[in-house]
């Protein structure tokens, strides 16, 4: 069975990822191993990816509907329905892992165990295979049966107890960052385990789960605790410590600015013409700007809502102090920076007419990777995948009771 070409210089040309994975953390990680140049073949239930029916919003052409959920993380993938409650169907899906290089799936523990999947079974029929599993709290403890989702894990792993503001509630962040970055590592193990294969020729199992992935997000906060004892609780837009480092209001909108350092300190104060505070000795180190925040912060306030943010960044650019406006997604998507990049891309779609993804995050000696294919629709490249496989005909393989 030969895969689709991707344009040769992509790393992962030539590389199969079988992907029975849904929802987000799963697709997300696949996606990216498509970006680098992947054939990923994502295998969807009947009913199609849980992320299909998360909506509104659709993205709409005539009869045809997708939603902008499923649509944001499932560019550079086929897509294949099988029943695996069908003798057929799990045939078909053993054929297609037997071809690949990675498998990717989302279910809880034991699920793939039970369908005749599991890694010590799988390992001894195909050595070379890299098994990536992915759940929502490991794959053994007291939890390992629960499902997981994105707010359970922010919440178990401490996320939302630091974020938000004083005073109030705790807040989830408003992106799934619990799946995203979950995604993001099993991405670096099996790109790891890619890299070993080429030396020992064998694959190996890589897991990763969303609660141990949050804990691990939250680096300092949780130093403080394991080394500080301190509990980290919210506090707004500021850090809890460098100052100033946060958000600013200024006369017509928010900026964020981050000295980062003294010397970055006094540049701010001498751009913005703050000299008294850059005088002052009760701010002249982080330290004490830290211990002195309220006090600091009450001056900094309505001295910088005596300027526009357009006059507030201009001055600190030319000085050198990292600065920016707090943008909502559609002020992101007008800024000249952003359209330069081209991180908008619009492709064709095969029931919509055109779609418009966000790019692959990454250039490649300077040039960034192709979006080859749109999210793919239900089932669209069963018949093609089917035949690839050697079935004949090509039939769909769900009608089949078991």
């Amino acid at each position: 069975m030969t895969p689709p070409s991707s344009p040769p210089d992509l790393p992962l040309a030539g590389v199969r990822v079988v992907d029975f994975t849904r929802v987000l953390t799963g697709p997300y990680c696949t996606m990216l191993l498509g970006d680098l140049g992947a054939d990923v073949i994502k295998v969807e239930p009947p009913q199609g990816d849980d992320t299909r029916a998360w909506g509104p919003p659709y993205q709409r052409q005539g009869e045809a509907r997708e939603s902008t959920y499923y649509l944001s993380v499932n560019r550079n993938k086929r897509s294949v329905v099988l029943d695996l409650k069908t003798e057929s169907g799990l045939e078909a899906a053993r054929r297609l892992i037997g071809g690949a290089d990675v498998l990717v799936e989302n279910f809880r523990p034991g699920t793939f165990e039970r369908l005749g999947f599991g890694w010590d079974t799988l390992h001894a029929e195909f050595p070379r295979l890299i098994y990536a599993a992915i759940s929502g709290f490991g794959q053994s403890g007291p939890y390992r049966d629960r499902a997981g989702y994105d707010v359970i894990a922010q919440g178990m792993g401490g996320l939302m107890s630091y974020n938000g503001e004083e005073g109030r509630p705790p807040v989830r962040v408003g992106v799934a960052v619990a799946d995203v970055f979950a995604g993001s590592l099993i991405t670096q193990a099996i790109l790891a385990a890619l890299y070993q294969r080429e030396r020992t020729g064998t694959g190996r199992r890589v897991d990763v789960n969303l609660l141990e992935g949050i804990i691990s997000l939250g680096t300092s906060q949780i130093s403080r605790y394991l080394n500080g004892g301190q509990i980290p609780g919210p506090q707004g837009n500021d850090h809890p410590s460098i100052v100033p480092y946060g958000t600013y209001p200024c006369a017509d909108g928010l900026i964020n600015v981050a000295a980062g350092n003294d010397s970055l300190w006094r540049r701010f104060c001498a751009a913005l013409g703050f000299e008294s505070l850059g005088h002052n000795p009760q701010y002249a180190t982080n330290e004490g700007r830290v211990h002195a925040r309220e006090a600091l912060n009450a001056e900094l306030y309505p001295a910088l809502q005596a300027y526009t943010r357009a006059e507030v960044m201009r001055r600190l650019d030319a000085a050198g102090v990292p600065c920016g406006p707090v943008n909502n997604v559609q002020e992101v998507f007008e800024d000249p920076h952003v359209t330069q990049q081209g991180i908008a891309v619009t492709v064709p779609h095969a029931s919509l007419g055109q779609t418009t993804v966000t790019a692959p995050p990454w250039s490649l000696d300077g040039q960034r990777p192709p979006v080859r294919r749109a999210p793919p629709t239900l089932g669209q490249h069963t018949g093609e995948v089917l035949a690839e496989l050697g079935f004949d005909p090509p039939d769909p393989f769900q009608k089949e009771p078991r």
